[in-house]
C-alpha cells in the first residue's frame, strides 16, 4: 500500500514539475485527480490587494458550466470553502464547516447537481511573501469510503498542495526567492522525513538525538523560508536539494 501511494505521489510531483504554464498545471491536476480517484481538484491562488480585497486566479477540473456560473454570480463572496484561506494552516473537511445561510445551501445544492461532489477537503497554504492559496479535492463516494480515501491520501495531499503552490507561483512569476544553502544534515533529515520516516527513527538512522533532528528540520525550514515542514519539503525538492 505504501509503495503504491509513494508511486502515485512521485508521478504526481513529476507531472507538476513538468508544468510550464497555467494550462499545463490544469492538465496536471486532471491527471492527478484521476490517479487518486477524486471527483475534482481545484487550486485557487488568493492575491491580497490594497484594502484586503482578494483577487483570484485558479486552475480546476470543475465543469466549465459551473465555473462560469460561479464567476457570474460572484459566489466567492459567500462560499465558506473560499473563506478557509483566512483561518489557518490545517486541512478542513467540508463536513465540518459551520451552519450555512440559505444562499450557501443553494450554492452547495447547485454544485451537487453538476457533479462537483458531496464530500470535500481543502488545504490552505500561506507563502513567505503573504501569498495564499487553497487546494481542494472532492468526491462522490459514500461517507465511509470517503473517510478512507481522505485518510489514505492525507500525507500526499498535504505535500501536493505545496508543490502546486510553488509551481503556480513560479509559472505565473508571482514570486521569486533566493534561499540559503542547506547543510548536509539538514538535507538528510528533510530527505528522510519526505520519505515518511518520523524524527525518532531519523535520529536512530543518523546516530543523532531526536532533539538534534528536530533542530535540523527547523533550521532547514527557516532557511527555505517555509511556513510548514510540508512546504519546506516541497521547496527543497523543487530546488533539487532532496528527492521525493
Amino acid at each position: 500500500m505504501a509503495e503504491t501511494r509513494m508511486s502515485k505521489l512521485s508521478l504526481s510531483i513529476a507531472t507538476l514539475l513538468g508544468a510550464d504554464s497555467r494550462r499545463d498545471i490544469e492538465s496536471a491536476i486532471s491527471k492527478i485527480r484521476d490517479l487518486y480517484g477524486f471527483a475534482h481538484m481545484t487550486f485557487l491562488s488568493v492575491g491580497i490587494s490594497v484594502g484586503e480585497r482578494a483577487q483570484w486566479a485558479f486552475c480546476t477540473t470543475y465543469p466549465g458550466e459551473w465555473t462560469s456560473r460561479y464567476l457570474e454570480r460572484n459566489y466567492f463572496r459567500i462560499d465558506p470553502v473560499v473563506a478557509i484561506y483566512r483561518t489557518g494552516f490545517q486541512p478542513v473537511d467540508w463536513a465540518s464547516l459551520a451552519e450555512f445561510s440559505d444562499g450557501v445551501h443553494e450554492l452547495f445544492h447547485e454544485a451537487l447537481e453538476v457533479g462537483i461532489g458531496r464530500n470535500g477537503v481543502t488545504m490552505p497554504i500561506r507563502g513567505p511573501s503573504g501569498e495564499r492559496s487553497l487546494f481542494s479535492v472532492t468526491s462522490n463516494l459514500s461517507v465511509e469510503n470517503w473517510i478512507e480515501l481522505r485518510r489514505s491520501t492525507k500525507h500526499d495531499l498535504m505535500l501536493l498542495s505545496h508543490y502546486m503552490h510553488e509551481r503556480f507561483m513560479a509559472v505565473t512569476g508571482t514570486r521569486s526567492h533566493y534561499f540559503r544553502a542547506l547543510s548536509r544534515r539538514e538535507r538528510e533529515c528533510l530527505q528522510l522525513l519526505a520519505g515518511g520516516v518520523v524524527p525518532k527513527r531519523i535520529a536512530h538512522r543518523l546516530h543523532l538525538s531526536e532533539s538534534a533532528v528536530r533542530l535540523y528540520l527547523a533550521s532547514a525550514k527557516r532557511k527555505l523560508d517555509a511556513t510548514t515542514i510540508y512546504q519546506a519539503i516541497a521547496r527543497a525538492s523543487i530546488l533539487e536539494l532532496i528527492e521525493v
